[in-house]
């Protein structure tokens, strides 16, 4: 039997060959959510909140209509949602404006690596279009994807797994064949509830033991991502069963 012919039913008996990267952007690509927290407690100040930011915690990952169902549901029933995001959308780029946004360590490196191993790289983000393809390009990330997909594009947001599932279809793989980074416990659910393989990069939120239980693996930072996919690769393509 020849080499490509035993890798071939390795794939058939085991996991399937990692052909794409679908990432999260804000927390996991950009260190932003420090970020979106302040503008948080400074318009939640505006309505006579203390720490409004701490809101935070509890909807990371999710797309504006359900932070909207969040907020009126456990803030209040009247919650001005609009007026919200207006606020907290320019006083956002009056920071970002002023000190820049970083990209995550280890960011550009990873996608220099999955450009180079020929991925597919795509991004299941929960931001607006608008605004994620205006700090994809600020930062220097945008020319990397081959497909995005948006929180105000998608019917349902994070933890539903639509996102990761269009994600995958714009790139062209199969949700078994792709690996979702993620920081927020709502993206670990979403992408592996698509039938993904995740590797979870924590950032505000460290993902409760229930949340790690559904990961693929855990990562410090992106860093440290190379080495796992070589070490799938390793596993997968050059060690064929004799």
């Amino acid at each position: 039997m020849n080499v490509n012919k035993k890798v071939q039913q390795m794939s058939e008996c085991g996991p399937a060959l990692v052909r794409g990267l679908v990432f999260d952007m804000d927390g996991l690509l950009l260190d932003s959510e420090k970020l979106v927290k302040r503008t948080w407690d400074y318009a939640g100040s505006l309505l006579g909140y203390e720490d409004f930011g701490d809101h935070i915690y509890n909807t990371v990952g999710f797309n504006l209509k359900r932070r909207t169902r969040y907020f009126r549901e456990n803030v209040s029933e009247d919650f001005p949602m609009e007026w919200f995001a207006d606020v907290t959308r320019k006083k956002y780029h009056e920071i970002a404006d002023e000190e820049g946004v970083e990209v995550k360590a280890g960011a550009r490196e990873l996608l220099e690596y999955a450009k180079e191993k020929d991925y597919r790289i795509g991004l299941a983000t929960s931001s607006r279009k608008i605004h994620a393809e205006q700090s994809l390009k600020s930062a220097g990330l945008f020319c990397y994807f081959d497909g995005m997909v948006f929180g105000d594009v998608v019917k349902e947001g994070k933890p539903a797994p639509e996102i990761y599932l269009r994600a995958c279809r714009q790139i062209g793989v199969e949700p078994s064949e792709a690996v979702a980074l993620e920081d927020a416990p709502s993206g670990v659910i979403s992408a592996h509830a698509a039938g993904m393989r995740v590797i979870v990069v924590p950032d505000l939120v460290e993902p409760p033991e229930e949340i790690i239980g559904l990961v693929w693996h855990r990562a410090e930072s992106l860093a440290e991502v190379p080495a796992m996919l070589e070490e799938e690769r390793g596993v997968m393509v050059q060690k064929p069963v004799l």
